[in-house]
């Protein structure tokens, strides 16, 4: 089932759909959305159980890809294709976006599609995030990606985050109830068919090995490491972040 999400649209132009990471919500693009609205037609959402969006029953991929393309095809209906921008969680929605409908370009911000690494520590505090210490966990986990963001951008993120217990397991499904051989293959199936241009951009380094892994799956993903600058690259370097993302775009253009 479709759950309508709370979503917001700004400027004229080219269509550009923003999407958050976990617990966190639309207004976590603010710094960047002034700036992309002069050019783009900006559409932000509220994943379901995020922000001011109802919750569902349903947390796989799936679904949240289903909600956000419900929305894009409202925010645009003569149905051209669009650009979409995703941050961590956010990231694995527009890559499966980008393999099941048409768009532009995807560009995933700090979400590695190989979650085995992600999947052992997950597993490994799986009773922790299942009990009273979900809280703890959860705030240990983003403080060990923050990398240089500033106190003040880092004080604001926290403030809008919603780490709802039911949503993030919901989520977390995927990483929680599988075992990796089939975690592998459920990432396989989401990004198969996936023949848009598509720009994977990491503050956090992926490790040796991580391009070929990215290649033998998407074979036109371009890898960018912006080493050291944490989970938030994009708002470390905000800048830098709006030139290599309009970059990106007018290449788009070219082909």
């Amino acid at each position: 089932m479709i759950i309508p999400l709370a979503h917001d649209l700004r400027g004229d132009g080219p269509l550009l759909v923003l999407v958050h990471g976990i617990t966190e919500n639309r207004r976590s693009w603010d710094p960047l959305t002034d700036d992309l609205a002069r050019d783009h037609r900006v559409l932000r959402v509220d994943l379901r159980g995020h922000g001011e969006s109802p919750g569902g029953d349903d947390y796989g991929i799936a679904a949240l890809v289903d909600d956000v393309a419900a929305v894009v095809a409202g925010a645009d209906p003569g149905g051209r294709a669009p650009l979409l921008v995703g941050h961590s969680l956010g990231g694995m929605v527009v890559t499966a976006y980008a393999a099941a409908h048409e768009v532009r370009g995807a560009v995933n911000v700090d979400q590695s599609l190989d979650l085995a690494p992600l999947q052992g520590g997950i597993q490994a505090q799986a009773d922790n995030l299942r009990g009273e210490a979900f809280p703890a966990v959860i705030a240990a986990l983003f403080d060990s990606m923050r990398g240089p963001l500033p106190d003040a951008e880092w004080a604001r993120l926290d403030a809008l985050r919603r780490p709802d217990q039911a949503v993030v397991l919901g989520i977390w499904g995927l990483l929680l109830d599988t075992t990796p051989t089939e975690l592998e293959r459920a990432v396989d199936g989401m990004v198969a068919g996936l023949t848009a241009p598509y720009l994977a951009l990491d503050g956090i380094d992926p490790g040796p090995g991580h391009a070929e892994w990215l290649a033998r799956r998407i074979p036109q993903a371009q890898l960018e490491v912006w080493d050291g600058l944490g989970h938030y690259p994009h708002l470390v370097e905000p800048r830098r972040f709006l030139e290599r993302l309009r970059a990106f775009e007018a290449d788009l253009a070219e082909g």
